[in-house]
């Protein structure tokens, strides 16, 4: 009979639970069900889970980097998707584990010591980006690094053309998740081009790779996304405005090996060339601090 692994993954836990993986992964940020982060994963005793099922004690919250000032923890990229990141997080063995579910999310994640770092491309409605969501909902310990411009604007079919933002009237646009820097940017822009009357796919795209596929797919006319999404899919792009995307980062986690290990990735010819080969990026203030909590 095979030995059973001494931890189990969040897969693992989701499955026995019979819950989704986001699910466990909010167990884990409130200290409800015992985890350990090691090897720049989450991963979960099997005795103390076996415990935990039978009544025993979970583990002590994680302390987060909110209003009490305390410091995140763990190997955990969350946030926005972008698809240069999610590359470099897997060839750089930073051996960081990634949580893609929008800029906000990634935010109240940090906020929790749920992750050491958050991707985040948010509009403040005045040309700006990060700076003022991060300095909202963040007090300390945390500082705003960048990781590249992205050319921002519209994904549509090959056979279909779009001039602008007014084009997509009456169309069938991907649906991303509420929390979203691509949900917030693109309802900003309908706004501003008086566009009421969209319609919106039932699936939601939770990445940047997962809205540019189902345009592809035919499931969708149209969607905000990146030209880096679109190029490997032969889709149209129509560019609108480039965008700073940013990780904010756990102050503390900074000087560990797993971000110092992927900043480093990022100054290599390879991580050069893979921007240019996705295109549409900008990496003039890749490793640069753009803010930094007092």
């Amino acid at each position: 009979m095979a030995q059973q692994p001494e931890y189990l993954t969040t897969r693992e836990v989701a499955a026995l639970l019979r819950v989704r993986e986001r699910k466990v992964y909010d167990m884990a940020a409130a200290g409800e069900i015992p985890c350990r982060r090691l090897t720049g994963k989450l991963l979960f005793p099997r005795a103390e889970i076996e415990r935990w099922l039978g009544g025993g004690a979970a583990a002590r919250p994680a302390q987060g980097i909110g209003v009490s000032g305390g410091m995140g923890s763990g190997g955990v990229v969350a946030g926005s998707h972008d698809p240069l990141l999610e590359w470099a997080i897997r060839e750089s063995a930073a051996g960081l584990a990634t949580m893609f579910d929008g800029s906000l999310d990634g935010l109240e994640r940090l906020a929790e010591g749920a992750a050491c770092a958050a991707g985040l491309h948010v509009p403040d409605g005045r040309g700006g980006w990060n700076i003022a969501a991060v300095a909202e909902r963040l007090s300390g310990g945390a500082a705003l690094v960048g990781w590249a411009r992205r050319r921002r604007g519209l994904i549509f079919a090959p056979d279909r053309a779009l001039a602008d933002i007014a084009g997509l009237r009456g169309l069938r646009l991907v649906r991303r998740q509420a929390r979203a820097g691509a949900a917030l940017w693109l309802e900003q822009a309908l706004r501003r081009a008086g566009v009421a009357d969209a319609l919106w796919t039932e699936p939601v795209a939770r990445t940047e790779t997962e809205a540019a596929a189902m345009v592809a797919q035919g499931e969708a006319d149209a969607a905000a996304g990146l030209e880096a999404a679109a190029k490997p899919f032969g889709l149209g792009f129509l560019p609108v405005e480039d965008e700073a995307f940013d990780l904010v980062v756990d102050r503390r986690a900074w000087f560990d090996p797993p971000l110092q290990r992927l900043f480093a990735f990022a100054r290599t010819p390879a991580f050069t060339a893979k921007a240019a080969a996705l295109g549409g990026y900008d990496l003039t203030e890749t490793g640069v601090a753009r803010w930094n909590a007092p």
